[in-house]
């Protein structure tokens, strides 16, 4: 008997959707064919043909089996040996036809993405141009190494019209060329291209975007006069320090001002207090006047206000209106705040673009500085505008006021039989059966796609549907996407509450910092992996979970089995709470060292106390200053789920200390 595929879906949904007596993977039949379908998954190796006699209908029926299909044609192609073909001949293999057959069959489905580029790599290593050129889309096909072997076998088939126009766009890069280009720009250089002009301005790219060493290569071609100016700037982007003193030293030796600031921004960033030293004999020798100086000022006030200089402001000062971009704006308002000159903070607000300084943060800012200054009223005022915000700035306004916090919850407009019919959508199946068979890569894949596809109306169900599947990192995404954050309840669960509330007992943390740290390190995702090498829910370093569990007395994890919430939620808990005791219980400065390493985070310390909210916002890196702010706002959400009472808000006003006397060290 045929089994449709709608059929398959209906009945997928049906086991799946809310209050179902038995859910997809409980049902014999399904789970049967499901595992069959995992098991051919795992033979492609070593089996790369279908059985004789072929699969069994439920298998070419289940919804994933066009993966067992790309994989299975995958394997046979890495098996076949790329040999080339004679000059003119394209001699068209069997493989071919049926991988060019099941890519029409399937269209733009993400599991064809892999096979596809596998198949005209493998084209291009045969020369087989006619057959590339008749597969390829510019379209699709967007990786460098595709383009340039289109390009190849264009020059190879003689369809050489508009070449030389695309070989120039290809040729105009900051980076450097796949060797795939070679036989194409080979072809080009034989007719005249690309010509001095045309390398110099590659040069020219590449030293805009600091890759000194391919400027170098490209100029190496050029007449000496020509490339002169392009090996002084790459040596100011090499060895900024010793060419700028160079400089300074021989005040009638030409350079472009391009490539004098860009060496001087590198020197700043590498030593921002010899660059403050060496700033009037740069503005001496190079006869700059106060506008002409003023990038090289804002170079070094920005380097000075990452190290929360006291100078900083002075260099500040020195910057013309028109040279500030928005990070210039922000870091001169931080600066401001560090030093507890609120007049200039609010002066450095008032000047940033409308954009900018509307954004909940610098209002917040303004009204610490207008409260500073003596006007209560505006800074009254301002304070109420940021609380409906709900985020860190929110609860700090509320403090400020005085007045008890509570977020606003805005539940989603969700409905069961809009989930229930886009969960029947067989994209979504196949997304839901890739979950169920482990295959979580190739299941975000299908979800992006499918989920571009859905009309706005439709979107939002995405995100029940997500929630419902206990796919919490892609509901939170998914909301993300749709810019909605206020459903607290769908978007803030607490699905390990078994191994938080043992982790709290165990270490005295509360349960919602906890949680506050494993929604922002892994979106509750188990088998979360950072390209840092961190891992699961707390995303632990292995050799951070091995010392912490020496030290605390808990089993010494293997990589494996740090994604095991059993195992990774202690552990990291145990180093969160390591972290707390260090610095004296104040808890945002355990989450800056929970992301940036404790020693850094006693690095940003003041010399004296000071407010929270100031030294929070002169964090200098920007992805732990967001971090410290929503571990704050997550674990605020969490305590307020609990009860749905407002919280008084008074310790977010709290001082931060110098450093303690406990050294802080730990491998995380």
């Amino acid at each position: 008997m045929q089994i449709a595929p709608r059929f398959i879906a209906l009945l997928l949904i049906t086991l799946l959707a809310p209050g179902s007596s038995a859910r997809a993977d409980d049902d014999a039949t399904l789970k049967h064919v499901r595992e069959a379908f995992v098991a051919a998954m795992a033979a492609v190796d070593a089996a790369p043909f279908a059985p004789a006699g072929g699969d069994s209908e439920a298998l070419q029926r289940y919804p994933l089996y066009a993966y067992l299909q790309a994989a299975r044609l995958n394997r046979q192609l890495a098996l076949l040996p790329p040999i080339a073909t004679q000059p003119g001949s394209d001699p068209r293999l069997p493989l071919d036809d049926e991988i060019a057959a099941f890519l029409s069959q399937q269209g733009e489905r993400p599991m064809t993405r892999t096979l596809r580029s596998a198949w005209l790599a493998h084209l291009a290593a045969r020369q087989a141009w006619s057959t590339y050129v008749g597969q390829y889309r510019e379209d699709r096909d967007t990786q460098a190494t595709l383009r340039c072997h289109w390009l190849a076998a264009r020059t190879a088939l003689g369809q050489t019209d508009g070449l030389a126009e695309e070989l120039t766009d290809t040729w105009l890069t900051a980076g450097s060329l796949p060797d795939a280009c070679d036989p194409a720009l080979a072809w080009w250089r034989a007719r005249g291209g690309p010509g001095d002009v045309l390398v110099e301005r590659r040069a020219r790219l590449a030293l805009a975007a600091g890759q000194a060493g391919l400027a170098r290569f490209l100029a190496r071609s050029l007449p000496a006069e020509r490339a002169a100016p392009l090996l002084q700037w790459a040596a100011l982007i090499e060895q900024p320090g010793r060419e700028i003193a160079a400089l300074v030293a021989q005040p009638a030796k030409p350079v472009e001002p391009q490539a004098l600031e860009a060496g001087w921004s590198r020197y700043a960033r590498a030593d921002a207090e010899a660059a403050a030293a060496a700033f009037p004999s740069l503005v001496r020798a190079r006869g700059l006047d106060a506008r002409a100086a003023s990038p090289y000022a804002l170079s070094v006030a920005l380097a000075l206000s990452w190290s929360r200089h006291p100078r900083a402001l002075e260099f500040f000062r020195l910057v013309h209106e028109d040279d500030f971009d928005e990070r210039g704006h922000e870091w001169h308002a931080r600066a401001a705040l560090w030093a507890g000159d609120w007049r200039e903070a609010a002066a450095a607000i008032a000047a940033m673009p409308d954009l900018l300084r509307d954004q909940a943060r610098w209002r917040y800012w303004s009204a610490r500085a207008h409260e500073k200054l003596g006007d209560s009223a505006r800074a009254r005022e301002l304070y109420a505008a940021v609380i409906p915000t709900d985020n860190w700035y929110a609860a700090q306004a509320a403090a400020r006021l005085d007045q008890k916090f509570m977020p606003r919850l805005e539940p989603l407009a969700l409905d069961d039989a809009g989930i229930d019919a886009l969960a029947a959508d067989p994209a979504f199946v196949r997304t839901r059966e890739l979950l169920l068979c482990d295959m979580d890569t190739e299941a975000t894949a299908e979800w992006r796609a499918a989920y571009d596809e859905l009309p706005p109306a439709r979107q939002l169900q995405a995100v029940g549907l997500a929630s419902r599947w206990g796919w919490h990192d892609q509901a939170i995404a998914t909301a993300a996407r749709q810019k909605l954050f206020n459903d607290y309840e769908l978007l803030y669960p607490r699905p390990f509450d078994a191994d938080v509330r043992s982790a709290s007992r165990r270490t005295g943390l509360p349960e919602e910092l906890i949680y506050a740290i494993i929604r922002q390190e892994s979106l509750f995702r188990a088998d979360a992996a950072s390209g840092a090498g961190a891992i699961g829910l707390m995303q632990l370093l292995p050799e951070t979970a091995r010392v912490t569990a020496r030290r605390t007395g808990l089993p010494v994890p293997t990589r494996a089995q740090l994604v095991q919430p059993s195992v990774n939620i202690p552990l990291g808990s145990a180093f969160l709470a390591s972290l707390v005791q260090r610095f004296e219980g104040e808890t945002a400065l355990a989450s800056a060292g929970y992301n940036a390493g404790p020693n850094a985070a006693r690095r940003w310390l003041p010399a004296a106390p000071m407010d929270l909210d100031v030294w929070v916002e002169n964090i200098p890196f920007n992805e732990t200053r967001a971090y410290v702010q929503r571990v704050a706002w997550h674990s605020l959400v969490f305590a307020w789920l609990g009860d749905r009472k407002p919280r008084a808000m008074q310790d977010w006003i709290r001082a931060v200390n110098p450093a303690p006397a406990t050294d802080v060290t730990a491998a995380q």
